[in-house]
């Protein structure tokens, strides 16, 4: 992973190599005391089931049964065959995510084919998805592991949580814009992905966070995404195993710049404010450019 040079060496995605994400991750959920989260963090608040969350007058698709023998769908590349995400470059904020209570069926479509389950945890770590969609009395949610997916839920098996950040990235500014309730909060410069490894567009989700594997990340937890480098041969071989992630370096010489392995960088302070108050399962988009920039906080 490293170049001959301390300045070559880039991060790709969460910048973890593939031995290490498991252990990375679990260690996640055991040392959150590493950053205090800020006195006005709105917790996570679970609601009522989704199953009843349907109105009277939809009919209700059916679900195939799923064959016990599906894949599940963890910090590997998703299995092959969910839907594209018709909205992937829409910056509308999504408001609600899904937790899974129990492993449940994915499909491809309302009344469709099952492809994978999902599992309440990935690596140990709590799953929660921003739902994009709902049809047919089906939810659909981005998919994880994987860039521009949906993945459809039939009712039941989950609950709903409350989101209320957003995270937008503009590639040809080099811009990243927190938003909470639909309102520009802060703004930094970022570095992305060079060419050949740029970071992936459109709409995925923080995963998690795990703590930095090396000094060069600044002493800081990097946030893992739900999106993956679009080319896996791209990047170096130790990190085809890593997902894209929001992390900081150990300097900011190259903010601005197109230098990491597809992985968006900003400052420690930046990062750190971001780990405070951006709780996993907020919806993060990467687009070109905004038509319109974000107010100057």
């Amino acid at each position: 992973m490293k170049s001959s040079g301390r300045r070559g060496w880039l991060a790709a995605g969460v910048g973890i190599p593939a031995l290490l994400v498991t252990a990375l991750l679990t260690g996640l959920a055991l040392t959150p005391e590493t950053e205090p989260v800020a006195s006005n963090a709105a917790p996570v608040i679970t609601a009522t089931p989704s199953e009843v969350d349907q109105s009277p007058e939809e009919s209700v698709l059916p679900a195939a049964p799923a064959p016990p023998g599906l894949p599940v769908v963890t910090y590997d590349p998703a299995p092959a065959g969910f839907p594209a995400d018709p909205a992937a470059l829409d910056t509308t904020p999504l408001t609600e995510g899904l937790h899974p209570t129990r492993k449940i069926p994915a499909y491809d479509a309302p009344g469709g084919k099952p492809i994978a389950f999902l599992a309440p945890t990935i690596s140990e770590v709590e799953l929660i998805m921003p739902i994009a969609d709902r049809r047919s009395g089906w939810t659909a949610v981005l998919l994880p592991s994987a860039n521009r997916k949906l993945a459809w839920l039939p009712p039941g098996g989950h609950t709903t949580v409350t989101l209320r950040d957003q995270i937008v990235v503009e590639r040809r500014v080099h811009r990243l814009t927190w938003y909470r309730a639909g309102k520009a909060v802060r703004t930094w410069e970022v570095s992305l992905g060079q060419r050949g490894q740029e970071t992936p567009l459109g709409r995925t989700f923080v995963l998690g966070r795990t703590p930095p594997p090396e000094d060069v990340y600044g002493g800081v937890d990097i946030y893992a995404l739900g999106s993956i480098p679009d080319d896996l041969d791209a990047v170096p071989a130790g990190l085809r195993g890593a997902h894209i992630g929001v992390h900081t370096w150990y300097n900011d010489d190259e903010l601005g710049e197109n230098t990491t392995n597809g992985c968006i960088r900003l400052t420690r302070s930046g990062q750190r404010e971001l780990l405070a108050e951006v709780r996993p399962g907020s919806s993060v988009v990467v687009v070109e450019e905004l038509p319109t920039p974000p107010p100057t906080a």
